[in-house]
């Protein structure tokens, strides 16, 4: 059972029991349908975000090394 069912059935019992057990489908299966493209545009962005991010990261921590390295190389003045 999805995390979205229980919602359903906590939400009304009724509803989840026609749904689920008598098959019936929702009136606004084309709403429904609209979020569901919605949050997966909106997953998309997130994964792309977090990539973007991680490669923050490696750049910060590359021109660190870099920086620490020169400074290494450059020796004592």
């Amino acid at each position: 059972m999805r995390a979205s069912e229980v919602g359903e059935y906590v939400f009304c019992h009724r509803a989840w029991w026609l749904h689920h057990v008598q098959g019936h489908s929702s009136a606004n299966a084309q709403e429904l349908a609209a979020g569901a493209a919605m949050h997966a545009g909106h997953g998309r962005l997130v994964g792309f975000a977090s990539a973007l991010r991680a490669l923050a990261v490696f750049l910060v921590v590359a021109a660190a090394v870099y920086f620490i390295f020169s400074l290494i190389a450059a020796g004592p003045h």
